[in-house]
């Protein structure tokens, strides 16, 4: 017999994880007998016979798996996501994570005057950056680039990147103009 809030909430746990998922699992995050959830699984399964994915029990666990049939499809949008540029923001956050690293993601956002959590994701995402530890006094994650990084950028070590004095406005200049529109 069918159970939708049942269904739901197995579709919803399956949409997430990393690795397959024992009956047993979801028959106690569930709170079900492990028998009703067993047959809901195979009921689910059964459903997605014409979908682009399927339901498999797999490792005496059950998750979600593209087609065979469409694993082109998935081989390219994979690929292509992994090689398409990144954005102006994640450039920008990534030059703040790499020049004050380990750095955590409010300091990052103060920095650049915007949130930076979805940017943030993205290069986590991407292997470009990852946590490092977290901030003692306030408890913050931080987080610093990868050797992925580095190797994308064509660099042994941080000290091999360039300086950032000749790209910072002259500050004793700055200081000059402003006293002067002052006086």
């Amino acid at each position: 017999m069918s159970n939708p809030e049942l269904d739901s909430s197995i579709e919803a746990i399956l949409m997430v994880v990393d690795e397959p998922v024992t009956e047993l699992t979801l028959a106690q995050v569930l709170e079900r007998p492990t028998d009703e959830i067993v047959e809901a699984l195979e009921r689910l399964s059964l459903g997605y016979e014409t979908n682009g994915f399927h339901l498999r029990k797999v490792s005496g666990g059950w998750r979600f798996y593209s087609r065979p049939e469409f694993s082109a499809a998935v081989e390219k949008f994979v690929l292509d996501g992994q090689q398409s540029r990144l954005t102006q923001a994640a450039l920008e956050t990534l030059a703040v994570i790499a020049y004050r690293q380990p750095v955590s993601r409010a300091r990052v956002s103060a920095i650049r005057g915007v949130n930076v959590e979805a940017v943030m994701k993205t290069l986590v995402t991407r292997g470009l950056v990852e946590e490092s530890g977290i901030e003692h006094e306030s408890g913050a994650i931080l987080y610093k680039t990868t050797s992925y990084f580095l190797e994308r950028l064509g660099l042994n070590a941080l000290t091999d990147l360039p300086a950032l004095a000749p790209y910072l406005p002259d500050l004793d200049r700055l200081d000059e103009i402003l006293g002067s529109l002052t006086d």
